[in-house]
């Protein structure tokens, strides 16, 4: 039987990240958990604008390749990261956590994402069908019915250790979405903390993400 892995660990990355170091890291990180030589990580960064492709998404969703576009082995479609936009890739060992179960795995990220939010009063909720986090607009002065997406979810799993994670959007230039179609969803936009009216930087916004983490997963974490 492998030893317990140390606790798991936070890490905030200053600056843009190039994306391709950044997977690297998570192949190599995820493969050291998997052989008990690491610990978890939850690793919050932003990149460089760009486009990546999950694995189920769809030629006609990218509209016009502004930025570099990536082939992502995560789950999902087309999705926008940039600056302003701060990134969670989550690697845990969901066997040992006695959580192997996709399904519940993805509804706990979205509660850890939701409940960040929270914390600054701002409402995100899912939707049955659709992938990812949403705000109802007409509760920010918008049309009633009308909805836009916050947060991103695409996940990855390689013998029960998950990685990749979410995306939450603070303050990305929203334009930059107009790419392509976000997640293969045509009917509704994107919004961001900023746009909606909350002040929040991004500081602000990882202790809100630190201090939900514990609530959800239940565990600290350290360094």
């Amino acid at each position: 039987m492998m030893p317990p892995l140390p606790p798991l660990q936070w890490r905030i990355a200053p600056g843009l990240t190039e994306y391709e170091a950044a997977v690297a890291q998570m192949e190599a990180r995820v493969e050291a958990i998997r052989r008990g030589q690491d610990s978890e990580l939850v690793w919050l960064l932003e990149h460089p604008p760009l486009y990546t492709a999950g694995t189920s998404a769809r030629v006609s969703d990218l509209l016009q390749p502004r930025f570099p576009v990536h082939a992502s082995g995560r789950g999902g479609q087309y999705t926008y990261h940039g600056p302003g936009q701060r990134v969670g890739y989550v690697m845990l060992d969901l066997k040992g956590r006695d959580r192997a179960d996709l399904r519940r795995y993805v509804h706990d990220l979205e509660e850890w994402v939701i409940r960040a939010l929270a914390r600054f009063n701002l409402t995100a909720v899912r939707r049955e069908g659709r992938v990812g986090l949403w705000v109802e607009l007409e509760k920010h002065g918008g049309l009633p019915g009308t909805e836009a997406k916050i947060g991103a979810i695409g996940v990855r799993v390689r013998r029960w250790v998950a990685y990749h994670g979410v995306a939450i959007n603070l303050d990305p230039e929203l334009s930059h979405f107009a790419g392509i179609v976000p997640c293969g969803i045509r009917d509704h936009g994107v919004t961001s903390l900023v746009a909606l009216g909350y002040p929040v930087t991004m500081a602000d916004l990882d202790v809100a993400l630190r201090q939900s983490w514990t609530e959800v997963f239940g565990d600290e974490m350290f360094g």
